[in-house]
């Protein structure tokens, strides 16, 4: 039976990891935790005099470069001066050339949020009238391409290997101490400390990469490295392996010096081994916590703790999962999980549960701010699924308790049978031991001759090979016997249909757990919901100045049914009145990223008095924006905006609006 399972298993879990690694490898740029949520000139803007500076203000505090501020004129040369350098709170600036001629000009950004993710965009304005421009910004993505996927799975490899890291080691000194001298428990948790410690080396390497040009030949340039080791980012990668050398010295006594000591010992060691494996555990989760999401926003003097104790909580509950799944599959014949060290275990998951719980609920409110971010964002779309994991893992748990349950009653009814049968024996023993002495050695020397002649048939053993003149066959042939009644245990073991059972529940667990580790990993890399609706809110705003100051803004969501085909369609006709006027379109996907689609056409109809609809076709400026000049609107009244945009050669969809103009 486990010769047939054990392909099974490996053959499941190299699917899930399959299936893992193409989710994260489908998740897309990393999305920016920090927003742009004003900037001067606004965006789309036409101004009569060239501005001195260009000022761009964010949601949360950023780290500027060198080139983390540009400005290109419309033949793409830059015109910006001097280092961009904070004005104030959360806006930065950099100064502009003097004697601008008109035109449309092109800003981009690259800069770094608080919680360490890479931030980019582009917006145009224009000096005196909008025109023509070279510069494409298509590529204004922040941690896309090669370096960006091999920067999430490094990411994803890093909270795994924290997790069989930290919750290996817990089940082994909580629940399992007989676990330590188990090989396959110590093979699983030095392969956490290896993946940990390859993945935040790699990261080490990609981040200044990752964080700027996105090139791979840049991986290894050791000014980028010299730059990220003064970051907060990198000095949490550096904290975290300095931290990694010390849980190899624990790794060293746990699975070494531990295992050799007597019971008295042993416990004094445990105590020394727990204290230490905690502050190491805690200082690991740290270095998440204070470099990540926790760092920066509200409350972050209580967010990086709850961090803390949320991420051991992950581990000790995911981890001891994953560590209880291979001592039931990989333990030997002679030293199976005993009933008493699961139900420690189901204790401690229990545990770990309430304490995700708690920490997750402060999370969520933290991150989102509102019921309606749970379906109105993105991060709360993924929180949801997120929730979803964790309720269809609790009530996998619930069934494992239950075989877990079961498992200690068959223990107690066969150490019950085996004491009664000892008792009986016994009793026997002492009727025999009233038979007459002779008879009793005669029937003794005949039962052991007897006894070593069925053993030698039995073992496949001939009685003749046994003597001492062939040693090394002797010991060959024990070898084999040891061998035959070793698996003969373990068929044994497993044919319990209770401890079958189990392990069916665990390993069902531990495959929910690997999809779970994937969406907190995706749900880490997704700009928060609190910030996203922050910067829809000042993004509303500035449309709202905009439109009482002369300007009408509409904003008007698609969606054409086809690949990439949901988005908003932004009008702004300036100044929205009888006469000429200049019109924009702005075309941004869900999340406010500007990007190009085949087509855009806008037609103005006034029902009232059955006049058009009057076509206009615009003209592309840059990503995402189209505009066009002397846009004539014969009267004032209710007129309905329709635009239409076609993403595909197939899929097309016209949306509309009706507005004062006039």
């Amino acid at each position: 039976m486990t010769q047939t399972i054990a392909p099974r298993v490996r053959t499941l879990v190299l699917l899930l990891l399959a299936a893992t690694g193409l989710l994260l490898a489908g998740a897309g740029p990393v999305s920016a935790h920090a927003a742009l949520t004003g900037s001067d000139p606004r965006q789309g803007a036409v101004v009569d005099k060239a501005p001195t500076q260009v000022s761009l203000t964010f949601s949360e505090k950023v780290a500027l470069s060198d080139d983390s501020l540009r400005v290109l004129d419309p033949k793409g040369k830059r015109i910006d001066r001097g280092d961009p350098a904070g004005v104030s709170g959360t806006t930065y600036a950099v100064k502009l050339h003097s004697g601008l001629p008109d035109g449309t000009y092109t800003v981009t950004y690259q800069v770094v949020s608080e919680d360490s993710h890479p931030v980019a965009g582009a917006f145009t304005f224009s000096i005196g009238a909008p025109s023509q421009t070279t510069v494409s910004v298509t590529g204004q993505e922040a941690g896309g391409g090669v370096v960006g996927r091999l920067y999430g799975f490094g990411r994803y490899l890093s909270y795994a290997g924290f997790i069989v890291l930290v919750g290996g080691a817990a089940f082994v000194l909580a629940c399992w101490q007989r676990g330590s001298g188990v090989r396959a428990l110590q093979r699983f948790v030095v392969s956490g400390w290896l993946a940990l410690t390859a993945a935040t080396l790699g990261l080490l390497l990609l981040r200044g990469s990752y964080t700027s040009t996105g090139k791979v030949g840049d991986i290894f340039d050791l000014d980028l490295l010299g730059q990220v080791l003064q970051t907060k980012t990198g000095a949490a990668l550096v904290s975290r392996l300095l931290l990694l050398a010390a849980a190899a010295l624990f790794i060293a006594v746990l699975f070494g010096a531990y295992d050799k000591r007597e019971d008295e010992e042993k416990r004094d060691l445990r105590f020394g081994l727990a204290i230490g494996g905690t502050v190491v555990a805690a200082g690991l989760a740290a270095s998440w916590a204070m470099s990540e999401h926790a760092s920066t926003g509200l409350q972050a003097g209580i967010a990086m703790p709850v961090d803390v104790l949320h991420l051991l909580a992950v581990a000790g509950w995911l981890g001891g999962l994953a560590a209880l799944l291979v001592a039931l599959y990989r333990s030997p014949a002679d030293m199976p999980v005993e009933a008493s060290a699961v139900r420690r275990f189901s204790r401690v998951a229990f545990g770990s549960v309430l304490a995700l719980v708690a920490t997750g609920v402060y999370q969520s409110w933290r991150q989102l701010g509102s019921w309606s971010a749970f379906t109105g964002t993105r991060y709360g779309q993924l929180l949801l699924i997120k929730i979803g994991l964790v309720v269809l893992l609790v009530g996998i748990a619930w069934i494992s308790r239950r075989w877990t349950a079961r498992l200690a009653d068959t223990g107690v009814k066969a150490r019950a049978e085996k004491d009664a049968g000892a008792g009986e024996n016994g009793a026997r023993e002492g009727e025999r031991e009233a038979d007459d002495s002779n008879k009793e050695h005669a029937v003794a020397r005949a039962g052991t001759s007897a006894s070593a002649s069925a053993s030698g048939e039995k073992g496949g053993i001939p009685a003749a090979v046994s003597d001492k003149g062939d040693p090394r066959r002797a010991a060959e042939l024990a070898r084999q016997q040891d061998a035959i009644d070793t698996a003969r245990r373990k068929q044994q073991r497993d044919a319990d249909p209770n401890r079958f059972g189990l392990r069916r529940s665990v390993l069902a667990e531990a495959c929910v757990a690997v999809v779970l580790l994937a969406v907190t990993t995706m749900l880490t890399s997704t700009e928060p919901g609190r910030t996203e609706e922050a910067a829809k809110a000042a993004t509303a705003s500035a449309s709202g100045d905009a439109s009482s100051a002369g300007a009408l803004t509409l904003d008007m969501s698609f969606d054409t049914g086809g690949e990439d085909g949901k988005g908003v369609a932004r009008i702004d006709l300036d100044p929205a009145r009888v006469g000429g006027n200049e019109m924009h379109v702005y075309v941004q996907r869900p999340n406010g990223r500007a990007f190009d689609i085949p087509e855009v056409k806008v037609a103005f109809t006034l029902e009232s008095q059955d006049i058009g609809p009057l076509p206009v076709v615009p003209d592309h400026i840059s990503t995402g924006h189209w505009s066009a000049s002397g846009v004539q609107i014969p009267m004032a009244g209710e007129w309905k905006i329709a635009v239409t945009v076609r993403t595909s050669d197939i899929d097309q969809a016209t949306v509309s609006k009706n507005a004062q103009i006039g």
